[in-house]
């Protein structure tokens, strides 16, 4: 004759030395089951050798209660959610923990069962996952920004570095400051700034101040001569500076 009563008493002490705290024993009000015998809960997660499950969004109880000839019968079963999981689910798992429970009639099956709910949860979840990480691909890809225009070369590179070497040189010629080009004008005093500079002396100094004099009376002075000369003082001093770039480098 069978011994029930120590067949389930050496399967919770081997449930319990295996599963250590995810094993307890609760009281039957809170097991959603139909008996008053002793109920156990058992916390099940994903497949903990799974890195991808390593924190988990998803968790379950296993709820059971041995019946008076168990394991020749099923026990009684009950699923719940503790974290992240729907109603349909649940039930879609407990008719298939059920259906198991009735193949294994004649053995203790409790732990059978509890492998069987990891692997489920594991596959359940990994296909929502998948499901999510898909979504977020396709997100990501509606965002990718399409580049317009014309693809950059060699040549249309050099071209437009010649063009803005070009252009810069221009601007900073605009913008020289005067002082830039005084050493150039300096150098040429024209023959009054000789004489009034004291570096004439005597007689020539007073011949070339009378000449000077007359001089200026009769020049008619205009406007653009002094462009002229100081367009070609900024370009000498522009090319000057490029040469000595160039030597340079």
């Amino acid at each position: 004759m069978t011994d029930y009563v120590q067949e389930q008493e050496m399967e919770i002490e081997a449930l319990e030395a295996i599963l250590m705290d995810e094993f307890k024993e609760i009281h039957s009000s809170e097991s959603g089951l139909n008996t008053s015998n002793r109920c156990f809960q058992i916390t099940i997660s994903p497949q903990d050798d799974d890195e991808e499950f390593s924190q988990s969004s998803v968790r379950l109880a296993l709820i059971f209660s041995h019946t008076k000839k168990y394991p020749d019968e099923p026990p009684l079963l009950n699923v719940s959610s503790l974290k992240g999981i729907h109603s349909g689910d649940l039930k879609i798992l407990k008719e298939k923990l059920e259906q198991e429970a009735g193949e294994n009639l004649g053995m203790a099956m409790i732990y059978t069962l509890v492998s069987s709910a990891k692997d489920w949860l594991s596959e359940r979840f990994a296909q929502q996952t998948g499901e999510e990480d898909a979504e977020v691909d396709e997100a990501k890809k509606e965002e990718v920004i399409v580049p317009h225009g014309e693809a950059v070369t060699v040549e249309t590179f050099l071209a437009w570095r010649e063009r803005f070497e070009a252009e810069l040189a221009l601007e900073k010629a605009k913008l020289m400051p005067d002082s830039a080009l005084s050493v150039s004008k300096e150098k040429k005093l024209t023959g009054r700034q000789w004489f009034e500079s004291g570096r004439a002396s005597g007689k020539a100094a007073t011949a070339i101040a009378e000449e000077s004099d007359e001089d200026v009376d009769d020049i008619d002075f205009d406007d653009d001569d002094f462009e002229d000369d100081e367009e070609e003082d900024m370009l000498e001093h522009y090319l000057a500076e490029k040469t000595g770039s160039a030597s340079h480098s």
